[in-house]
């Protein structure tokens, strides 16, 4: 593989290329490279994740191609892969175990492996297994030199030097067994809050319910948990959460709206809904799909406390001037590229393998 500079301007390229599907619109660019051997094909592909998993909506697919656009800018590229050891150690073979909650999910993983240096190792869930196959396709024809260093399996994972995988708590304790004798990044479950301080306006909670909704909540960003301070009137939140009233018109949002509102019903749960989302107080972060947990709080201090002790249960925190880090309401769809899953160092942990 040649220099880093050959790899930072072939995923430039290949942000440009995603440039053309954004959430508002698809308009073919001529002057893209290769886009008469890839833009109609990528269209096709897009077809095929939304026919193989409901959730990818189109307009889903989408949100993450136009995320991965504005973050594969040569600019942005530059300044994440400065943390990039370039040392004379032998290219490596990595192995990525994906999961498939939300499209192109291990893109990350895939793109730090890759400018680094090593080879990469590819084991899609079957949830996501369309969108990224074609993006690599497109890598190697802007940069031949990625040619052999890109592959993909359905097998079982073998000859390959360290591992990120990804997976629930469950499925990371068997990672854990399994590649106990590799180097590796094992990723766990974890969920993003929002806190409210009674100091947000119409706008924020408006942005907020991008955060919830986005993905269908499915997302470790997107918000599953709201801290509110002690007798909060919610009235401004579904205020807010009224800009996604259209989300019951998806057929499986609908359905888990509906059975999850009976399960409560039923246990006699109290809920607060508005016909499309339930909120109910809980302490647990992972809320089902159209419900969102919330807990008050009595004071800020302790909640800043509680949020450190459970860190490694959250991937975000939605905030507005409250707690270092946090994320700004609408944000959370947009990470940075230094913005590490699980605050993990993905390029520092290649360059020590």
């Amino acid at each position: 593989m040649k220099s880093i500079q050959n790899r930072i301007t072939a995923f430039a390229k290949l942000g440009d290329f995603l440039r053309q599907f954004s959430i508002d619109n698809i308009k073919k660019i001529d002057s893209i490279e290769h886009n008469e051997i890839f833009f109609d094909g990528f269209l096709h592909q897009i077809k095929l994740a939304q026919e193989n998993n409901s959730w990818f909506t189109k307009e889903n697919i989408r949100l993450t191609f136009e995320s991965w656009s504005k973050a594969l800018t040569e600019s942005n590229l530059t300044h994440f892969s400065k943390d990039v050891k370039l040392n004379n150690n032998p290219s490596k073979k990595v192995a990525i175990i994906m999961a498939g909650n939300v499209p192109l999910v291990g893109f990350h993983d895939f793109l730090s492996v890759l400018i680094s240096g090593h080879e990469v190792l590819v084991k899609q869930s079957s949830n996501d297994k369309h969108l990224l196959p074609f993006l690599a396709k497109y890598l190697e024809y802007v940069d031949p030199n990625f040619k052999g260093k890109i592959t993909f399996t359905e097998e079982k994972l073998t000859d390959f030097d360290a591992v990120i995988a990804t997976g629930s708590d469950n499925t990371a304790r068997y990672f854990e067994y399994y590649f106990k004798n590799k180097p590796n990044i094992i990723r766990k479950s974890r969920n993003s809050v929002a806190v409210i301080t009674g100091k947000e306006t119409e706008e924020d909670f408006i942005k907020l319910s991008d955060d919830v909704f986005h993905y269908f909540g499915l997302g470790c960003r997107s918000v599953s948990k709201l801290y509110v301070p002690k007798d909060y009137n919610f009235d401004a939140f579904f205020t807010g959460m009224y800009a996604k009233k259209d989300m019951i018109n998806n057929a499986k949002y609908a359905n888990n709206y509906d059975y999850n509102k009976a399960v409560y019903l039923m246990s006699l749960f109290d809920l607060l809904e508005n016909g499309f989302l339930m909120i109910k107080e809980d302490e647990s972060y992972a809320s089902p799909i159209a419900t969102v947990f919330y807990e008050y709080y009595d004071n800020e201090i302790d909640l800043k406390i509680k949020l450190h002790q459970d860190r490694e249960k959250i991937q975000c925190i939605v905030a507005k001037d409250f707690i270092e880090n946090e994320v700004a309401f609408g944000q959370t769809q947009y990470p940075k590229l230094t913005d590490y899953a699980d605050g993990v160092n993905t390029l520092e942990f290649l360059s020590t393998i």
